[in-house]
């Protein structure tokens, strides 16, 4: 019941995440757009959902049984950006799947080194988005570091896996080198949140 219930609150984050992702596609200006996006992860942060590239930072801290539920995670963020794309593809908004066909291309044209250093810097703005979230003892900072760590990952172009599982499932561009794309983005998001948690720690002299 527990792999369910994780997988459910996955599903519920990725459809988050692919909702912040129609919002950007629906706009022009990529400032207000990843301003925007941020209903994804202020959804999964105030309802407690499960989202891969948050709860990855924290694997080095937790027991076997916590690792064993990131890829159950992994695969419901995976089915519930699918979910939000096939509703969005059966309505008059079904045009948004050529800004996220442009989208894709990018990464479809990229090299893997750099898809996964992308990936690793696009984490660090997740965790100081996630963590900040936790800890930040002001309301108001609470809100807005998911602001900027939304922002920041979007505007600097950097990856995130579940973000790009959306478009891909927008876009209809799924294929095998899109499943490695997205897998090695997801190893470098994987390795830049353990890293920023890591860093964080040892600054605070918790390890």
């Amino acid at each position: 019941m527990a792999a369910l219930r994780n997988f459910v609150s996955a599903a519920f984050a990725g459809m988050s995440i692919g909702l912040g992702g129609l919002v950007y596609l629906s706009v022009e200006s990529r400032v207000v757009g990843s301003a925007l996006f941020t209903i994804g992860l202020y959804t999964i942060c105030t309802f407690g959902l499960c989202l891969y590239t948050g709860r990855i930072c924290y694997a080095f801290e937790n027991d076997g049984k916590y690792a064993l539920t990131l890829p159950v995670i992994w695969l419901g963020n995976l089915v519930g950006t699918g979910v939000t794309a096939v509703f969005a593809r059966m309505t008059r908004i079904s045009g948004l799947a050529e800004g996220a066909a442009a989208l894709c291309e990018v990464k479809l044209g990229d090299g893997l080194v750099s898809l996964f250093f992308l990936g690793v810097l696009c984490n660090i703005f997740i965790y100081i988005a996630v963590e900040g979230y936790k800890s930040c003892p002001h309301e108001l900072g609470k809100y807005l570091v998911l602001f900027f760590g939304v922002m920041g990952f979007i505007l600097a172009g950097t990856e995130h896996c579940v973000a790009d599982m959306f478009y891909f499932w927008l876009s209809g561009l799924w294929s095998g080198p899109a499943v490695l794309k997205v897998l090695i983005i997801t190893l470098g998001n994987s390795a830049g949140g353990l890293l920023a948690r890591t860093l964080h720690r040892c600054a605070l002299q918790r390890i």
